[in-house]
């Protein structure tokens, strides 16, 4: 296939690397989908403390923030393909201690908080190298479509696995851990079949200087910087995902199954939006369309939060996971095109710092506000922020609002 024209969304699923790749990235989405049911459920279960649900959140936040820099310099000095195999085989093996633990009846929160930790560890350092290989598998002109088709097959797993975790947990509660091992050892295999990939060497020598490179370059770039800030507060306020489960069994009335349902609820409205995206690459005005689906998932946030109905609940979800992955497909394309190869790793862990602070902190922030204020009160003010955040970046990074294209 030629890297000269821009290939349709037939053409990418044709192509062996890209097939690879989106495959082992979808089995990796399909496992933590399933984690963050199991865990959040377990943790839960065994604590009933909405502040405990925040520390999951903020364990799996830790890793990221102390080898950030470590990270994305791994994944610019060493194969890629590699770094992610590496990270794939340790998540297996700390899934596999949850198992084994919870089917013993040995399991305790500690236990749990330190295999969150394990997962946060590796999965710092699978983003940034994960990130960094899409633009050497996607032809060129095409990686904003291959960016969607890639995030709509990680959202069929999101449907999936949550869904799948809480029945599982339900039926068996070592058993979503199970599950996990298996789907991680399959993606390192896949991994390993991508095939050898022409990756640049980096031009400077592994200083310290050269760690804090991605800070540098993000700094200088006001669209870079924007794109990444707008992400990190607007789901840092937003974000509803740790009092799902307060939801599901407080305010719903529902068990593990409804919250694997609501944890889906997103996805489903992001596969929705990836099919269109994977079809109408967005053309223009594409700094606006993300400041428009900022405001469109603070909206949504707050519908969820105030409703007592599962219909209503599950099409606010949606709604927000759709608005959501046009942030994510332009933000990542931005990123991705504006950064040279030799330091797509480092930029890369600097945006998966911000995400995973926006995440996993959004977590903390939710359970100790919850905690404080209730868990209504506080889903509407995180979405209330989210709205006002969009609207204030829009002023601070005018050159963001300007992008016109990406490609």
């Amino acid at each position: 296939m030629s890297s000269a024209m821009p290939a349709g969304a037939r053409d990418l699923l044709g192509h062996r690397p890209f097939l690879f790749f989106l495959s082992s990235r979808s089995l990796s989405r399909f496992s933590s989908q399933i984690g963050a049911v199991a865990i959040g459920w377990q943790i839960y279960d065994l604590t009933g403390s909405a502040f405990d649900l925040g520390m999951v959140g903020l364990v799996q936040f830790l890793p990221t923030a102390l080898l950030v820099f470590v990270a994305g310099h791994a994944a610019d000095r060493f194969e890629r393909k590699r770094v992610v195999q590496a990270c794939q085989f340790v998540e297996a093996l700390t899934a596999a201690f949850l198992a084994g633990s919870t089917f013993a009846g040995t399991i305790s929160e500690l236990q749990i908080f330190a295999a969150t930790f394990a997962l946060g560890i590796a999965g710092a350092f699978e983003s940034p190298a994960t990130a960094a290989l899409l633009p050497l598998i996607a032809p060129q002109g095409s990686l904003q479509r291959a960016t969607a088709i890639s995030s709509g097959a990680a959202q069929i797993a999101t449907i999936t696995g949550p869904a799948l975790g809480g029945l599982d947990y339900a039926m068996m509660p070592s058993a979503p851990y199970a599950v996990m091992v298996v789907f991680w050892l399959l993606g390192m295999i896949l991994t390993g079949g991508i095939g050898r990939l022409q990756q640049a060497a980096p031009k400077d020598s592994a200083s310290s200087d050269d760690l804090f490179a991605g800070v540098t370059f993000v700094r200088s770039n006001p669209a870079i910087l924007g794109t990444i800030s707008l992400d990190l507060f607007a789901v840092l306020f937003g974000g509803v995902t740790a009092l799902l489960p307060i939801y599901a069994r407080d305010i719903l009335m529902t068990g593990p199954l409804g919250l694997g349902v609501l944890r889906a609820a997103p996805a489903v409205g992001a596969l929705l939006m990836t099919m269109i995206l994977a079809r109408h690459t967005i053309h223009r005005r594409v700094g606006m369309r993300m400041f428009q689906a900022v405001i469109v998932f603070g909206a949504a946030t707050v519908v969820f939060a105030v409703s007592h109905w599962m219909w209503l609940s599950v099409l606010a979800l949606a709604v927000l996971g759709a608005a959501d992955t046009i942030s994510v497909v332009i933000r990542f394309s931005l990123v991705q095109l504006a950064t040279p190869d030799e330091m797509r790793g480092r930029v890369g862990a600097v945006n998966f710092l911000f995400i995973n602070a926006s995440n996993q902190l959004g977590q903390f922030e939710s359970g100790v506000t919850a905690a404080l204020l209730g868990t209504m009160p506080a889903a509407v003010l995180g979405g209330l922020g989210t709205i006002a955040i969009a609207l204030l970046w829009m002023k601070l990074f005018p050159t963001l609002r300007n992008v016109e294209k990406l490609e």
